[in-house]
């Protein structure tokens, strides 16, 4: 029970200080002048990511890679079905408009999120896997980044004495998450082992739902004042960044095992989960509410397979 308690504690400490890095990075990147879309989808979602980025690395490092790789792809799903559900059920509207700059990338985003899956099919990360890994995401941003007109053109707004403050917040929340997450692996392995049951499922349900917070609280305000595209990309972003970076991060620093059923049925259920809000995005360029129940009922479905595998 202690553990239990603990556990909690140390995810609200990671919640709480990501929503502070959020609004903090949120703040820089509109200084800069870069579109909802890409404020969204890079600066967002990079600090949205931290959460399981740093429970991942952490628990890569202390021996227990498939803790994180669970939060890695159980977050992703639950971002992808879940957060996207609540957010267009949440909606004032008929739903969440789509814009043709998201659908532009639909592609792209479907085989990134493969990628993952087809180096990891084997049940090991290698340093080349990290190296391809992070390398795709990096060209993906990059490739967000030369389509944006106005950040390329460069800021005259911005306002250096406002960004100082913002940044000094930003560092303090980032290193108060850093401490969260060493306390969540900690805890949350230990709970694992007082009720006997496969760590990945700790990591996947109870870790993974938790770090969607930020992405989903983020969403949510920015949908209601109809500011549709900064929630898309805020969620698409934090995904892409989790299945290819962080993963291709923790493969960098140290190569490792790994039991492939996370990749034959969380990486499989994350994969399904794109392929089916792409399409839902198609129709009509609008998710709506009737798409959102679906979504809700597709990751209800996964968190059964999960239990029936990992019980």
């Amino acid at each position: 029970m202690t553990d239990f308690i603990l556990l909690i504690l140390s995810l609200f400490i990671v919640v709480k200080s990501a929503q502070f890095a959020v609004r903090y990075s949120s703040r820089i990147g509109r200084s800069f002048q870069i579109t909802e879309y890409i404020i969204g989808f890079l600066v967002v979602a990079v600090i949205s990511i931290l959460p399981e980025a740093f429970i991942s690395i952490i628990s890569a490092l202390k021996g227990v890679p498939e803790f994180g790789l669970s939060v890695l792809f159980g977050s992703n799903v639950a971002d992808l079905a879940l957060v996207f559900a609540i957010v267009v059920l949440a909606s004032r509207h008929k739903g969440l408009r789509v814009q043709s700059s998201v659908l532009k990338e639909s592609s792209f985003f479907l085989y990134l999120l493969a990628l993952p899956i087809a180096l990891g099919l084997n049940g090991y990360y290698s340093r080349l896997d990290g190296f391809i890994l992070v390398s795709a995401g990096i060209f993906f941003y990059l490739r967000l980044l030369r389509n944006d007109h106005k950040f390329l053109a460069g800021n005259r707004g911005l306002r250096p004495p406002q960004n100082f403050s913002n940044f000094v917040f930003l560092l303090i929340s980032l290193g108060v998450m850093l401490f969260g997450a060493y306390l969540t692996v900690r805890f949350g392995n230990s709970l694992a082992r007082v009720i006997a049951i496969n760590p990945a499922f700790i990591g996947l349900l109870f870790v993974g739902l938790s770090t969607t917070m930020p992405e989903l609280f983020f969403s949510l305000r920015a949908s209601r004042v109809r500011h549709d595209e900064l929630a898309l990309g805020d969620i698409l972003g934090t995904v892409i960044s989790d299945a290819v970076i962080v993963v291709g991060v923790m493969a960098l620093i140290h190569p490792f095992d790994f039991n492939p059923r996370i990749v034959y049925v969380t990486g499989i259920f994350m994969l399904l989960a794109g392929l089916i809000l792409f399409r839902f995005m198609k129709t009509g360029r609008l998710i709506t509410k009737r798409e959102g129940v679906a979504l809700l009922a597709f990751y209800l479905i996964f968190i059964i397979v999960e239990y029936i595998f990992n019980h």
